[in-house]
């Protein structure tokens, strides 16, 4: 595959790259793939540790199902952003913190199989929220902070891509905490890391030979960059979401 740089630094707003349709269909198998990871963890896997520092297992399926509620009902977007929005005025928090602590705790008193339950209700309520968002509003943009710095998404950007990329990237440490991960396919997890792939060579914009392996991975490239890159493509996402040491051009984040 070629994947051509265009841009490395902000020119435009973030706006998604995939096909709405396809983005959709992505949206309700990640959903169902979170069921499906949560379904086959232990009691005891549940409080197991997590790249994100602050949460175990436990909270981080808190936090994707309290974004697939947000998703699902205009009422709860408002309520939930409105909440974070004041939170992160009164703590000087940055709004994204404040949100993801605030699904953590409206889920906080769930059992886990209240959660995995309500992951299989919210999941395809969400998918259809996505879908139903008007064109306008899709096209409004907002102010976000990527590895420190500010940059600009459409919502539509969010819509279909970080909102599908962020469970995803949450399966991921849930499987490097526990094990627990639910079967990769090229149709699936495939189309999520060649969007990532992307996204990254656009931003970090130099020549590159990428080589990732699993049903995931694939080989990329531009201009015949010396010295292929060549590891496995969950990893290469958990190096590119700061989850990983990295260096080189693995540095250059991409939002999840």
């Amino acid at each position: 595959m070629s994947s051509t740089p265009i841009q490395g630094s902000q020119k435009a707003p973030y706006t998604p790259t995939l096909d709405h349709d396809v983005a959709i269909q992505l949206a309700t198998t990640e959903y169902e793939r979170v069921v499906t990871t949560l379904e086959q963890l232990t009691p005891g896997q549940w409080a197991s540790a997590t790249d994100c520092s602050a949460w175990d297992v436990r909270a981080i399926a808190g936090h994707v199902l309290g974004m697939a509620q947000m998703a699902a009902s205009i009422r709860e977007t408002m309520r939930q952003q409105l909440t974070a929005k004041r939170r992160a005025k009164r703590d000087g928090e940055l709004m994204i913190d404040a949100l993801t602590a605030l699904q953590v705790e409206k889920n906080a008193s769930l059992s886990p199989g209240e959660i995995v339950a309500k992951m299989r209700t919210y999941g395809p309520k969400a998918a259809r929220g996505r879908a139903r968002t008007p064109g306008f509003v899709r096209k409004q943009t907002a102010a976000q902070e990527v590895d420190g710095r500010e940059e600009w998404w459409t919502i539509g950007f969010l819509m279909d891509t970080i909102l599908t990329r962020d469970p995803f990237m949450h399966r991921i440490d849930i499987a490097h905490a526990t094990g627990v991960l639910a079967p990769a396919t090229a149709e699936h997890e495939g189309v999520i890391v060649d969007d990532v792939v992307r996204e990254w060579a656009r931003r970090h914009g130099g020549a590159y030979t990428l080589e990732l392996t699993g049903p995931a991975g694939g080989t990329w490239s531009h201009d015949g960059g010396a010295g292929p890159i060549s590891m496995d493509a969950f990893e290469f996402c958990r190096a590119l979401s700061g989850r990983a040491p990295s260096q080189g051009l693995l540095s250059q984040q991409v939002p999840f």
